[in-house]
């Protein structure tokens, strides 16, 4: 969409920025607050509802 390769070093460094807000969102015991696009916070709920 935006150009990028997400296969490529350029990619991937890119996609490890929001990894690593996500994932201990996605981690955590407690419900964090989600500031994402409502799709990752939509994805990120059903996520944190079927691991338990």
């Amino acid at each position: 969409m935006w150009g990028i390769d997400s296969f490529d070093q350029w990619g991937v460094e890119l996609g490890k920025v929001p990894a690593v807000a996500i994932i201990p969102e996605l981690e955590s015991a407690t419900d964090p607050e989600l500031g994402h696009d409502s799709s990752t916070n939509a994805l990120m709920r059903l996520y944190r509802t079927l691991k338990d």
